[in-house]
């Protein structure tokens, strides 16, 4: 029998097929296992570099880019490997700086991979996909995070159901805006905020 709520579950979590790539982003995150899943896949030949991005939290006691790198170290990535990003505070700003980064390194990625939390992909994608030129091909490799949350049990848990529900409000409240300010209606006169300036 299915669950009223499938369409939740198909929408946040979801995997693409992956193909070799040029670089492998990591939105920042205080999560071990997204540099796990980024090592296991340069380790398979998947791309040849790693952009691990995130600036300085609570969570960490540097960077999460640092806590990413040493954790790719640790895993038997070449340092030369890891290319550098520890200022970004949000996703935006992942995809922005390191898309910057790449620019300033002189790499025009034209297939990326994405490593992620599972239910933080459909907003991830979103937003690189929003950031990075149109014609840049990605493809998804989320992970479970220390949360065990999967497409199978995040509706029987209370915490579960906040944290994916609130990833899922993220989405509407994110790219409300975007769409605006991309499509037919970007005309719109918009406030710093995002929001649109209605006529008196």
């Amino acid at each position: 029998m299915s669950f009223p709520f499938d369409c939740i579950t198909e929408f946040m979590f979801f995997e693409t097929e992956l193909e070799q790539a040029d670089v492998i982003l990591v939105p920042g995150s205080s999560h071990s296992q997204l540099m796990e899943r980024a090592a296991k896949l340069y380790h398979q030949g998947a791309a040849p570099l790693i952009l691990p991005s995130g600036g300085a939290t609570p969570q960490v006691e540097t960077t999460e880019w640092a806590f990413l790198r040493d954790i790719g170290i640790a895993l038997g990535i070449p340092e030369e490997a890891i290319l550098k990003e520890d200022q970004a505070t949000n996703t935006f700003e992942n995809a922005r700086f390191s898309l910057e980064v790449l620019k300033r390194q002189g790499i025009h990625p034209k297939k990326v991979i994405l490593a992620c939390k599972n239910y933080h992909a459909r907003r991830a994608l979103l937003t690189y996909r929003f950031i990075f030129p149109e014609d840049t091909v990605f493809y998804v490799s989320p992970v479970v995070d220390r949360t065990g949350i999967t497409k199978e049990n995040w509706y029987l848990n209370e915490k579960r159901i906040h944290i994916v529900m609130n990833e899922l409000e993220k989405v509407g409240k994110y790219f409300r805006h975007a769409i605006l300010q991309s499509g037919a209606s970007s005309s719109l006169p918009l406030a710093d905020d995002g929001t649109i300036v209605e006529d008196k």
